[in-house]
């Protein structure tokens, strides 16, 4: 009866365990911001490239550290109310991330619609192949991640850890695709700063490009513990729901930038 009284009267007490810290968020949120606006603004507005190397340095292991926590420790906690990650903390992320990009392509619609001459002076001619290879490549990593999810519904870890590596395959060949690009139209003198196109076209490509990674990240922190035999269907389920999202967005990137 006594146990019973404390139960009620403290149920704070009772569900104390729930409890859970992790320095991930914080790790990933400081990344970022070392890794976008300080290393880009050392770049491209004070014109140092030391710094930026020095803010890249510091940003890109902490955003790494930050997702693959993060995402590790959804191997391990089980959420407080199942299915509540993928139903309604998920969709809130993407739509938050929806109004980002829109923000970008209104940005670059303006300046599309507004030109008198488009694309300006000193931009190259855009390919046209490898924009489709690209997409190639990424739907087939949604494909292939799908499959993995039904294996894994299915109890076959092994099959699921197959796919989701060549899930990796393909998202790492569809970032090497842009890290050629980019290397391609620097040495044709095309930067972020060299009209307003190529600021929106980096803009635009390189913040798609950096939820590539992330997700990339995501599948990495995923496929750790499950090459061990350790998965957790909740998390699966919302980085595949992230990689397709990404997807889906780069439909929007590709006929903007490269079609239009």
């Amino acid at each position: 009866m006594t146990a019973m009284s404390a139960t009620n009267h403290h149920p704070a007490t009772a569900h104390a365990h729930h409890w859970e810290v992790s320095v991930a968020p914080i790790a990933a949120v400081f990344g970022v911001f070392f890794l976008v606006p300080m290393a880009f603004s050392a770049y491209f507005v004070y014109n140092s490239p030391l710094l930026a190397i020095i803010f890249a340095g510091i940003g890109v292991p902490l955003l790494l550290f930050g997702v693959a926590k993060w995402v590790s420790e959804g191997m391990v906690y089980k959420p407080l109310m199942e299915g509540l990650s993928s139903s309604a903390g998920l969709p809130v992320f993407i739509v938050s991330e929806i109004f980002i990009f829109l923000a970008l392509f209104a940005t670059y619609w303006t300046l599309r619609l507004s030109a008198d001459v488009w694309p300006p002076a000193g931009t190259p001619h855009m390919p046209a192949l490898l924009p489709l290879i690209m997409t190639v490549l990424l739907v087939s990593s949604s494909v292939t991640i799908h499959i993995g999810e039904e294996k894994l519904e299915h109890g076959d870890v092994a099959g699921f850890r197959s796919w989701l590596l060549l899930t990796l395959l393909l998202g790492g060949l569809f970032l090497g695709c842009t890290v050629y690009e980019y290397a391609h139209l620097a040495e044709q003198n095309f930067v972020p700063s060299t009209n307003a196109f190529s600021t929106a076209f980096f803009s635009i490509t390189g913040f798609h490009a950096s939820h590539v990674l992330v997700g990339l990240a995501a599948f990495v922190a995923v496929l750790v513990p499950a090459l061990g035999g350790r998965t957790n269907k909740y998390l699966v389920t919302g980085v595949s729901i992230y990689w397709h999202f990404v997807d889906i967005v780069w439909f929007f990137v590709a006929s903007q930038i490269y079609f239009w």
